[in-house]
Order: C-alpha cells, then sequence, then structure tokens
C-alpha cells in the first residue's frame, strides 16, 4: 500500500527544523521529496552527535528521512536554472528563506508560477512579509520570546525562560504540513496553485492564545489574559513517596474517583472543590491539597490505584525512559533501520495511523548531494551537462 501523498513531488529548499521536519512528515506520507542544499549542505548535518560522517549528525538525521538530496549553487545562473526547472513539474514547493532572498535567487512565487501555475508554493518564515517585523530573522528562541511563550514561564517561575524544545519550529512545521495538504485539496477541485505563507511569530501567538486569550477575549476586557489554572505555581508533577506522578482530576467525575481513591471525602464535600468553577476559582489550594494527598504512598501504588478509574494519570518519563516506554515499545513507535553509512540508527515512525494508505520509512536520510546526479539525470541533463555540473561545483556528491 503506498501513502496518502504517493505521486506527489515537493521541492524542498530549507533548513534547521521546521522545513525539515515539516517535509519529512510529507515524505513518510508518501511524497517524492527533493531537498535541495547549498554545497555547505543543510546548517543541522553538523549539529550533534555523528559517527561515521560529520555532516550526518543526529539531529540532521531525525529530519531528513524519505528524501533525496541534491547540491545547488544557487548564487550561479545554472544552479538557479535546474532550481526552477525542479519547480517546473513539481506539486509542491517549500522554502524558508526570508521573502528576500528569494527574490534575490529569482524563485520567489511570481518567479516560480511563471514555469508553474499550479504550483502549491509554500513560504515558512519568521513574520509575515505584510507587517513592520517582515524583514527580521528568527530562530526558535526569539519567536518564543515574541509569542509569550517565555513569559509564561515568568509567570509562574519568577524569570522569563525558554521551553527546551524547539517548540516553535515544530509547531510551525505541523502548521506547514496542514496549509500544504488543504492548498492541494483546493488544488484538487479548482485545479489553482497558490502561494502560502505559514510564519512562525502568528503561527505561535495563535498556539499560546487558544486559551490564553482568557479576559481579552472581550471588549472591554472581562480580566487580564492568561488561563489562571495553568498559570498555579502548583501546576507541575505531584511527589509521592519514592518519586513523581502526573495527575489530573479535572472534571467532576474525575473528582469524585480521585477522592474516593485517596481516601479524603473531606475534599469532595469541602464547598471550595464543589465543581469545576470552584475548583479553578481556588486553584493554589486545590492543587495544594492534592498533592498533600499523593505524597502519602509511591508512585507504583498510585498508579495501580488510579488504573481501574477514569482519572487521568501518568507516570513522568525522562527522555532516556521513552525509548523502553511499553507502550511506545507494543505499537512499534521506535523504528531501527541499518543506514548504509551511519550504522544502526533509531527513528520516531509519524504517528498518524491510516487504515488504507500508511506512512511508511521507504529511504532513510541521504548524505549531502547523495541523489545529484540521479535526480539531474531524471530532469533530461545528459552525463556530460552533469558531469560539467560537478566540475565547475553548481552542484556535488558525498564526501568519500
Amino acid at each position: 500500500m503506498s501513502g496518502p501523498l504517493d505521486g506527489i513531488k515537493i521541492v524542498e529548499f530549507t533548513s534547521v527544523v521546521l522545513g525539515p521536519w515539516a517535509c519529512q512528515i510529507m515524505g513518510d506520507m508518501g511524497a517524492d521529496v527533493i531537498k535541495v542544499e547549498p554545497p555547505v549542505g543543510d546548517t543541522n548535518r553538523n549539529l550533534g552527535p555523528s559517527k561515521t560522517n560529520d555532516d550526518m549528525s543526529a539531529l540532521f538525521l531525525t529530519c531528513n528521512r524519505n528524501k533525496r538530496s541534491i547540491v545547488l549553487d544557487l548564487k550561479t545562473p545554472e544552479g538557479k536554472e535546474v532550481a526552477l526547472k525542479l519547480c517546473a513539474d513539481a506539486d509542491v514547493m517549500v522554502h524558508n528563506f526570508r521573502p528576500q532572498a528569494m527574490a534575490r535567487l529569482g524563485l520567489d512565487y511570481d518567479s516560480v508560477k511563471a514555469v508553474n501555475s499550479e504550483i502549491v508554493y509554500c513560504a515558512t518564515y519568521g513574520y509575515s512579509k505584510q507587517g513592520p517585523y517582515g524583514d527580521k530573522g528568527a530562530l526558535d528562541d526569539s519567536i518564543q520570546a515574541g509569542a509569550g511563550v517565555a513569559m509564561l514561564m515568568h509567570m509562574v517561575g519568577g524569570e522569563p525562560r525558554y521551553l527546551p524544545t524547539v517548540l516553535a519550529d515544530k509547531t510551525t512545521g505541523m502548521a506547514v504540513v496542514n496549509a500544504v495538504l488543504a492548498a492541494l485539496f483546493y488544488r484538487e477541485r479548482s485545479g489553482k496553485g497558490q502561494e502560502i505563507e505559514v510564519p512562525m511569530y502568528e503561527t505561535m501567538v495563535s498556539f499560546v492564545m487558544v486559551e490564553h486569550l482568557w479576559g481579552m477575549t472581550f471588549d472591554p476586557p472581562l480580566g487580564h489574559a492568561g488561563y489562571p489554572r495553568l498559570m498555579s505555581e502548583h501546576r507541575r508533577p505531584y511527589k509521592t513517596k519514592d518519586g513523581y506522578i502526573a495527575v489530573l482530576p479535572y472534571w467532576d467525575n474525575h473528582w469524585k474517583s480521585f477522592c474516593e481513591v485517596v481516601e479524603r471525602p473531606d475534599m469532595l464535600t469541602d464547598p471550595r472543590f464543589k465543581d469545576m468553577k470552584t475548583r479553578l476559582a481556588n486553584i493554589d489550594v486545590s492543587y495544594e491539597e492534592t498533592g498533600k494527598a499523593l505524597a502519602k504512598r509511591t508512585t507504583a501504588e498510585w498508579l495501580e490505584l488510579f488504573k481501574s478509574t477514569n482519572v487521568p494519570h501518568m507516570i513522568v518519563n525522562t527522555l532516556d525512559g521513552l525509548i523502553d516506554d511499553p507502550h511506545l515499545v507494543e505499537t512499534g513507535f521506535w523504528q531501527m533501520a541499518d543506514h548504509p553509512t551511519e550504522g544502526k540508527i533509531r527513528m520516531a515512525k509519524t504517528p498518524y495511523n491510516f487504515s488504507e494508505s500508511p506512512t511508511e520509512i521507504r529511504t532513510l536520510p541521504p548524505r549531502l548531494g547523495q541523489q545529484s546526479a540521479e535526480i539531474l539525470g531524471e530532469m533530461g541533463y545528459s552525463d556530460d551537462d552533469i558531469t560539467r555540473m560537478f566540475e565547475q561545483g553548481i552542484t556535488k556528491g558525498p564526501k568519500e
């Protein structure tokens, strides 16, 4: 069986995490993803531990399977010409250059549309080009700061902090996938391609303010922005006798079951906790009393006691612990493969399960320029042309 995007050709001009991860997801869904890299390669090729080749680092390996790599020097006229020719029969083009850079390269939407009017052209970068921040560069930290994430940490921890994950890159990456799929569906019905802009800043503000717009939803405001339950200093995994556990008796039926399991009938009849609304109004003391109750047993004891209830609860995993998590092992989430140059590698499969068109890891992350000659040949270039382009540095293949 083929993935849902089988037959779709995507030309990717991206680096770091946002674009590569988005395009990997679409590659997992069956698309033929051609990754166009500069002669030095994606900047993440050298970031993180590596085994055999310096340009095959851990972070590159996690974002670039199911792709073919071609090197093109876009600063040369022929490199640009090849890039446009690649896009001429593509279904999708994705880039994360700033708009001004793509215009200088001659790969802006109007230039690409001139050779392929039906292409879905997706640009993803820091800020919408329609606003005053449009020419600013951006990386995950600056977007977390601008979108309010860092100050959320200040509100609960006393100082602004970045979340220790590239939240903006990955959230925007998923937005890229959503937008591209919607545009492909539109093209299927209308026959029309289009330009898509997926800016990190606006994507993250939208993401953060779903729940945190709160009182500012109304005009005039009915209070400040910020969902109180999430801002409580007590909202954290609870200490047990020997570790930690995550428990959230959120709905009223959860609360009833929780109070019975922890043998605290007084909490069930306490007027401060009588329903969701009053527990929210008294969220700090609600969390505090919940924590006191959970401190009396071990983590394993609580897991066993809560197992037969509907109360949301979970172990508090470490990053290393996720590798052996029994659920992830049983569902085949971790995929092992023998890379032809890097040896055995571990990969997280795409977490979507399609009954008729499943995702698949068809090819492993490529070396820099691994398919340069192959792709140029498919485009109709002769062996002599390809040899000349290698000699002139317009393209290149992997280092030996």
